[in-house]
């Protein structure tokens, strides 16, 4: 059964329930003014808004740009078209995300209403937190390392040899490498949380799509990676894929997904067991199905949610035994949900995992 709204109206306190949204509401008028706020805005903006009531549209386009060209054409274009647009304020050096949207009266008035959203900065915190973290020990660790190989050089004697000497400080530069490593992964993990947090994963990825040819992708990645990791890498991915399969994605974010899901399958399998990466059409040629199976440890039941979950890792031994932050998977799903696709798997504890993911082989 429908709302009949005329006749409910006169028993909704509509500024109590304005009042009430957790984002910010301000709604100007056709000659610019302010003519309503809501108590989120109010927090948000804080002084700034005391001016805005003063002074109208001008004084909120300057926290939109420092020029306000942008923000009067932003206001120009939300009032042309139905669909809201998406923009940042500037609000003490932080970008506050925004949505802008023309509302049409009865009596030919448009209003220009602008939506503020309370940004949840908890997992960047989180990631820097972890960055932090990982990034202190490693310079100190690496400082250490870079002593003492200064120091076995500084001490040697007259007659060591170049071998003796490499001998004694390979060990402290494959420290060094590992350290360097760790951290180059997990910067690289901030910039696509960042991506995502930000609200540009979706126009990046749009702007990049194309046909690929599976096969030939999946060849050269395979090659890069193994020659990073080294060869039994290469010998441990078994490939089934046949060269008539194309997949429409955005090439950098495909060897994105494929190095996540990958790395996790070789890293929790032992270490001289194959992992599979076979593909194959599926919705009458539709979509393009790719499973990467592993023999490893598997996922307990009772970790299939945390699976994708942000700096969630399952609490396995096995796992908890291995490097990692609990991000690679939730960057995955992210980027397979940007491109239209799908992400999901099957386990069982004990034999191994299945991860599949769904891909649209139409351009559009």
């Amino acid at each position: 059964m429908g709302i009949d709204y005329k006749s409910s109206q006169r028993n909704i306190d509509f500024g109590a329930v304005i009042d009430r949204m957790s984002e910010g509401l301000l709604i100007f008028d056709m000659e610019g003014n302010l003519a309503l706020d809501n108590a989120a805005a109010r927090q948000i903006l804080g002084a700034n808004l005391v001016v805005i009531r003063q002074q109208g549209w001008p004084a909120y386009a300057m926290l939109v740009d420092s020029n306000s060209t942008l923000a009067d054409d932003l206001r120009a274009r939300a009032l042309r078209q139905t669909e809201p647009i998406r923009f940042h304020m500037n609000l003490s050096d932080a970008y506050i995300p925004c949505w802008a949207t023309g509302v049409h009266q009865t009596n030919g008035e448009v209003l220009t209403v602008i939506t503020i959203e309370r940004p949840d900065w908890t997992p960047l915190t989180q990631l820097l937190e972890n960055f932090r973290k990982e990034m202190v020990p490693a310079i100190e660790d690496t400082q250490g390392h870079a002593k003492f190989i200064i120091q076995i050089a500084n001490r040697r004697k007259p007659n060591t040899t170049a071998d003796e000497l490499a001998q004694r400080v390979i060990g402290f530069a494959e420290l060094i490498s590992t350290q360097m490593g760790r951290l180059q992964i997990l910067m690289g993990q901030l910039h696509r949380l960042e991506i995502i947090r930000t609200g540009q994963l979706e126009d990046e990825i749009k702007q990049s799509l194309k046909r690929i040819n599976l096969l030939e992708f999946t060849e050269d990645f395979i090659e890069e990676i193994a020659n990073k990791q080294g060869e039994d890498t290469r010998d441990r991915i078994r490939v089934d894929i046949t060269d008539d399969l194309h997949v429409t994605a955005a090439p950098r974010h495909l060897e994105y997904i494929l190095r996540d899901v990958l790395d996790n399958a070789l890293m929790y399998s032992p270490p001289q067991s194959p992992v599979q990466l076979r593909a194959f059409n599926t919705n009458q040629g539709r979509h393009v199905q790719i499973d990467i199976v592993d023999q490893g440890c598997g996922i307990r039941e009772s970790e299939y949610d945390r699976v994708f979950g942000l700096f969630q890792r399952a609490r396995q031994p096995q796992v908890i035994a291995e490097f990692g932050y609990g991000v690679s998977l939730h960057l995955a799903k992210a980027d397979m949900e940007a491109m239209g696709g799908r992400i999901w798997f099957s386990s069982e504890e004990g034999v191994g995992t299945t991860f599949s993911l769904k891909f649209s082989t139409a351009l559009a």
